[in-house]
């Protein structure tokens, strides 16, 4: 397993969630070099220290027992891995308090180590949070990979929070600091919303929400074909971004029972604001998880799937392979897994070594909606 020797600490770190012989680790040359600058710098021993985006807990981990410590993100993976790897390396479940995207993390901060996410909205998000949150004398680094590193980012940094100096790059890594200096409160522009005219209903969605500003054409394909007659079956929408599949399977099916499901907090409390404003006391189950990985075997009739094909910037086909694997375990026999897709990409194949029937149910120029069969 790859180690990350860093000044503060030398650690054994591993990705969420984890695979035999991953070939990706949990740390990138921009961790440490934000790790190497904070100790050339000098980091007072109660400095309060927020980190955010912390992808695996590499940051948080190395600053643990160093400084006060809180990571915040969007990830439930992300969280996991930060537990699974203070474990690993011996250190206190509470040496990082860890505050979801979906709240606030309260401060004064010291300061504020941000990795640049892949969705600026979220960056957005973050840095018009830290107004009033930063103690006298803070400083704000960001770091990414040179090819993460979207010019708009230092802009977002120098309009919400200061004027901006570059470093040098270092192993195609590089530091953005960011100057604090008085500024008017801002006002977010999240969540943003937009509405449906079938089934006609509006949604809220957060910063961090994939296709937040309308409806992505892959679930829009997807809308038209969903189960109907499913009497009071359990059912659950798997990374169920801002619930619009659920929410519609909901309202086609009025006892259904309706479980949604997603690793994103933005998500899951996008997704709870919209239920209730749909179905108002309609109940049901919302969580931020690892998937389907806590669900009860043989515990479900039907799940909707709209996978993703990337974990961060990282593409691949990894991520929507497990939620078809942990989908099998969650339904009963004779169950569905229901699923849009890529056409490129031949889920029919792999959904075939797991299901006993593999059928399309429709199809787009683009896009496939395909039902697989426990």
């Amino acid at each position: 397993m790859p180690i990350l020797d860093t000044p503060f600490a030398r650690l054994e770190l591993q990705r969420q969630p984890p695979r035999r012989d991953d070939p990706l680790q949990a740390f990138d040359a921009a961790d440490e070099y934000l790790l190497q600058h904070l100790h050339a710098q000098g980091l007072p021993a109660q400095a309060r220290v927020l980190v955010l985006n912390d992808a695996f807990g590499a940051l948080a981990c190395a600053l643990a027992g160093h400084a006060r410590v809180t990571s915040s993100g969007d990830s439930h993976l992300g969280w996991l891995a930060l537990q699974d790897n203070l474990q690993r390396n011996g250190l206190a479940a509470d040496a990082v308090a860890f505050v979801p995207a979906s709240a606030v993390a309260e401060g004064p901060f010291d300061r504020v180590l941000i990795r640049v996410p892949k969705t600026l909205a979220l960056l957005e998000e973050q840095l018009i949070r830290l107004h009033g949150r930063l103690a006298p004398g803070a400083q704000v680094i960001a770091a990414a990979m040179l090819k993460h590193l979207p010019r708009a980012a230092g802009d977002l940094l120098e309009r919400y929070v200061g004027p901006l100096q570059a470093s040098l790059a270092v192993k195609k890594a590089r530091l953005l600091f960011a100057t604090p200096e008085t500024k008017p409160a801002p006002r977010s522009p999240y969540p943003s919303r937009y509405r449906l005219d079938q089934p006609p209903i509006e949604l809220a969605n957060h910063a961090n929400v994939f296709c937040r500003e309308g409806l992505d054409i892959g679930t829009r394909a997807f809308l038209p074909h969903l189960p109907r007659n499913l009497g009071d079956a359990r059912v659950a929408d798997l990374g169920c971004g801002n619930g619009v599949l659920a929410i519609a399977c909901a309202l086609a099916n009025p006892e259904a029972r309706l479980t949604l499901v997603d690793e994103s907090y933005m998500a899951v409390q996008s997704a709870e604001e919209n239920w209730r404003a749909a179905l108002g006391a309609r109940p049901v189950e919302i969580r931020a998880a690892d998937g389907l990985a806590g669900q009860a075997e043989q515990s479900l009739e039907v799940v909707l799937c709209n996978p993703p094909f990337h974990q961060q910037q990282v593409v691949g086909d990894f991520i929507a392979w497990r939620m078809f694997q942990q989908a099998r375990a969650a339904l009963v026999p004779g169950g569905a897994l229901w699923i849009v897709g890529n056409r490129h990409l031949g889920y029919h194949v792999k959904l075939r070594k797991l299901f006993s029937r593999v059928e399309q149910v429709a199809a787009t120029p683009k896009f496939v909606i395909l039902k697989a069969t426990r």
